[in-house]
């Protein structure tokens, strides 16, 4: 296959960016898209040029890390997929590719296609674990839990913070995100102790970081890597309502 790029170059974060167009040929339709990276960047060292800048870690679509938009659509064209996992055959020969990063203020480019996603640690910091003594390890029948919930907690749990979600929002709205987070402790007994202050710390946090609420476009959920859909945020939505009513009258 030979591919036509449109690859976003950007010394750092207060650098002017621009694209850069590149010709890779020979390249297999079995070769991942983060391969045909590797290949690109080997041609340009050999060609004493300075490598492309990507982020990546597992090449498994379980860490996150490869945080691209491929022609408009963050991770690319295949659905529930990551772009470690995106793979060449998605693509026609002599296709021209644009590749770009995540585009949202809260996610400022570091180099290429390399931004900083240390707002989503920031606001799993602010309550995304549990800090109440739970005492030894029991018994998996100890606490019964339905199927239906231990279900809803796992969906939310595969949250990778990709960012995907970000990315994709016209609003730049973390919600996805931050619910997934919310939701899959407060779906939990474990979680219950803190759930109220829970919600309250993360979704406060998420404001303040300046990301944008959520208006239903749904665009997060299209491209979300692990399927999470628009059901955590309304349950998100529900407890912040709630623990915000039991914090006004001094219940919290």
């Amino acid at each position: 296959m030979k591919i036509n790029l449109k690859v976003w170059r950007q010394k750092n974060a207060e650098s002017k960016g621009h694209f850069e167009n590149y010709v890779v040929d020979d390249i297999h339709e079995d070769t991942s898209f983060l391969e045909m990276f590797d290949i690109l960047n080997e041609r340009l060292v050999a060609e004493g040029k300075e490598a492309i800048v990507f982020d990546h870690d597992c090449r498994e679509g379980i860490c996150g890390m490869c945080s691209m938009t491929i022609n408009g659509i963050p991770h690319g064209p295949e659905r529930k997929t990551t772009v470690c996992q995106l793979h060449m055959r998605k693509f026609k020969d002599g296709d021209t590719i644009v590749v770009e990063p995540w585009r949202a203020g809260p996610f400022p480019v570091k180099q290429d296609l390399v931004v900083s996603r240390d707002a989503f640690e920031q606001i799993q910091q602010a309550g995304g674990f549990i800090s109440i003594r739970t005492g030894a390890p029991q018994d998996a029948n100890a606490i019964p839990i339905s199927k239906e919930i231990s279900d809803k907690s796992m969906d939310a749990a595969q949250c990778i913070g990709c960012g995907a979600c970000v990315a994709a929002c016209p609003n730049a709205a973390a919600m996805l995100f931050t619910s997934a987070k919310v939701s899959h402790l407060n779906y939990l007994p474990q979680g219950a102790p803190e759930k109220d202050r829970r919600v309250i710390a993360m979704v406060e946090k998420m404001n303040e970081l300046g990301f944008g609420n959520c208006t239903n476009y749904g665009e997060c959920q299209g491209v979300c890597p692990k399927g999470i859909t628009l059901d955590m945020i309304a349950k998100m939505n529900r407890d912040y309502a709630v623990a915000k009513a039991k914090q006004a009258v001094g219940a919290l």
